[in-house]
This record gives structure tokens, sequence and C-alpha cells, in this order.
């Protein structure tokens, strides 16, 4: 380069081919920016929310939970699952999350009692002391007819008051099934068999009295009408402690029919 050379040649040079670049940058589309979703141009795949849950916690760890068998009040059961019930927090009732345990079953009373108890029980008794209830778990399928038998009858039992059933014209005393105390169904029954053992004890009486005023005399050189005395007064007390338990013993009233 000469030292006579304009200095800004180059820069005229560049300039010169610049504005042109720039006109023809000018000359461009200007790309306008993409429309917001404010705008509602753009097209949004329709997608609900997913839906409220109340298993769910707010970090979207999901939380076990079960609704309550007595007031339907959701209940936490994290933490618990190793339990067999759990009890709700608005009812204080207690709620089964698995199944009963080998030869066991639930049952719940009228009172929302959680009651468990063994598979082959028949009855059972809320513990609860202002309920008490004898709870019947007989088992009737609704498929098939259930037979009728005469005189089968619901009895109240007279020692622990627990329902029973028991065949009336069987005409014997009735065994309770729950504490299997032995009970005459009906005042007339016991009383009957109390005056008819009570007939007997009076029988053998004036037997053996007969035979001791009779036969004193001899009773020193026959020794075996001793044995006869002794045998009468013995079925004599014998009959009278078994008129005395009939006349004593707890009666059991009749519900009414099976």
């Amino acid at each position: 380069m000469s030292e006579k050379s304009p200095l800004l040649q180059n820069e005229q040079r560049n300039y010169a081919q610049g504005s042109q670049f720039g006109e023809r940058l000018l000359d461009l589309p200007v790309p306008t920016a993409p429309p917001t979703q404010n705008e509602g141009h753009l097209e949004v795949e329709n997608v609900l929310p997913p839906p409220y849950s109340p298993y769910s916690s707010s970090a979207g760890a999901e939380i076990p939970m079960i609704p309550c068998k007595v007031c339907h009040t959701m209940i936490d059961i994290q933490g618990k699952l190793n339990q067999f019930v759990v009890k709700c927090n608005n009812c204080n009732e207690a709620t089964p999350i698995k199944n009963a345990p080998p030869g066991k079953k639930y049952v719940r009373c009228v009172c929302n009692c959680l009651l468990i108890c063994k598979a082959e029980s028949q009855k059972i008794i809320c513990p609860r002391p202002n309920c008490k209830r004898v709870t019947n778990l007989a088992t009737h399928t609704v498929s098939q007819p259930v037979t009728c038998i005469p005189g089968m009858c619901r009895i109240s039992c007279g020692h622990c008051h627990s329902t029973f059933l028991f065949n009336t014209l069987s005409n014997s005393l009735a065994r309770c099934c729950s504490c299997r105390k032995v009970s005459s169904v009906g005042y007339e029954f016991a009383r009957r068999r109390g005056f008819i053992y009570l007939l007997l004890a009076f029988v053998f009486l004036i037997i053996a009295l007969g035979l001791t005023i009779g036969t004193y005399e001899i009773a020193s050189t026959a020794g075996g009408i001793v044995v006869v005395y002794i045998g009468g007064f013995i079925s004599f007390f014998g009959f009278l402690i078994k008129s005395l338990y009939f006349f004593t013993m707890k009666v059991s009233t009749i519900e009414g029919p099976a």
C-alpha cells in the first residue's frame, strides 16, 4: 500500500458491501414470533387434567386408604398394613383391612362393634357393657326352603337367656347350646315330673316302713331283711331328692316357632 492511497478506501468498500447485504436482508420476510397460547391461535391437544383423588397426597405419592364400614369416612392405613383391623378416627369403630385369621370370622353387632370369633360359632355375645346382645350366627339358606319340624320352637334359656332351638314334643329337658345347662321348657313339665318323683318317694317310704314294722322281730335271725330295709329307705331319699330337683329347676320360656 502506497502512502498516497486513501486510508478509508477499504472501509468505504466494506460499507458499500454491507449496505448491499443489508438491503438484501431487508427484502427477506421477517419471521414473526409464534402466537402465544393467550391469543388463541395455538392448537393445544384437549387433554383433561387428572381427576382429584383422595388417595393421592400433594407430593403425588399414593396413600393407601379405605372407607369406614360404619360412617364411610376414608381411613389412612399407611403403616398399618400388617394389622387385621384399623380404627376410624371419626366414629371410633373398627374396620377390617384383611381377611380374618384361619378358623376365625368377623361379626359386626347391631351396635357397630366389630367382633372376631371362631368360624364354627353359632352364637356370640357383644362384650360392650351397654349392649350385651346375643347374636345368632346360624346361617339360613334362602334358596332352599327350611323343612318345618313339628314342635320345633325357639327357646330362651332360663340360665343365660340365650336363644336356641328345641323340640317341645320330645318330652325331655332342654339343654342350652351356649351354657350347656339343663332347664325345663315351661313350668308344667318340671312340676309334673316333680310330683311323679315325690309320689314314688312316698310309695317307697310306705314300703320300707311296712317291711320294717312287719319284720323287725325276725330281722335278728334273717340278715337279708336288713338289706331290704336299707334299699327301701335309700330309694325313698333318692326319689325325694329328684322331686326337689325338678321343683327347684330353672324354667326356660318359649319365644315362638322356629
